[in-house]
């Protein structure tokens, strides 16, 4: 999840630091916002893709706090520099037996809303984690479920020229890890030498690309 002060401006980070732009998309209406798809299938990684969410311009307020802590002021003034990497989101088959688990270790990955939009190739579904403050658990370490019903979104983007090759969590409990299976994900501590809760490493036809993580102020 790359969180953007405006769709415009993510776009242009996206060509600026891999060379290619996000293409699939459309309007979270429950929530405010919008976004961008891209490609980033891989081996290891399928049916992947990375998001560039904004605030809807366009949108009424949504009368509560929006997903990924897109109201956070501070994250907020940290976007209008840049585009910033904030959260990971990771698929399920069992959305509420998962989101049960996590929650009896101690975690608040929130609960899960269903959500729907229309697209060129009809309506996706798809329920989500979701804290009614708006917040990401770990600092955005711990991914949010996400459980679709019917088409996923992967099945008609267009390939790209990137791969996601690593997807790594700092700061993550054990026991969640035991919840969450991914076998594919690379768990670190998050320490004063690295801080960022989550980091992404590319390929790409510029090379392998490292995205590290906005690192949230201290205690957030």
């Amino acid at each position: 999840m790359i969180a953007a002060d405006s769709l415009e401006q993510g776009e242009a980070w996206c060509a600026g630091v891999f060379g290619v732009e996000p293409s699939g998309g459309g309007r979270h209406a429950l929530m405010g916002t919008h976004n961008r798809l891209m490609s980033i299938t891989s081996e290891h990684f399928p049916d992947c893709y990375l998001e560039l969410i904004a605030i809807d311009p366009r949108a009424a307020p949504p009368g509560r706090p929006r997903w990924f802590g897109l109201d956070d002021p501070v994250l907020q003034a940290a976007i209008r520099e840049r585009p910033r990497l904030v959260h990971a989101v990771a698929r399920t088959r069992a959305i509420e037996a998962d989101r049960g688990a996590l929650v009896d270790v101690g975690l608040d990955p929130g609960e899960p809303i269903a959500l729907e939009r229309e697209t060129p190739y009809g309506m996706l579904r798809w329920r989500v984690t979701v804290r009614d403050d708006g917040r990401t658990e770990c600092s955005g370490a711990l991914p949010s479920l996400i459980e679709w019903h019917g088409t996923h979104p992967s099945e008609h983007l267009p390939p790209s020229e990137v791969e996601i090759r690593d997807v790594v969590l700092r700061g993550v409990p054990e026991a969640a890890l035991e919840v969450l299976r991914l076998p594919a994900v690379i768990v670190e501590e998050r320490d004063e030498a690295h801080p960022q809760p989550v980091s992404a490493v590319f390929d790409t036809s510029r090379g392998r690309i490292v995205v590290d993580g906005w690192v949230p102020p201290t205690g957030a």
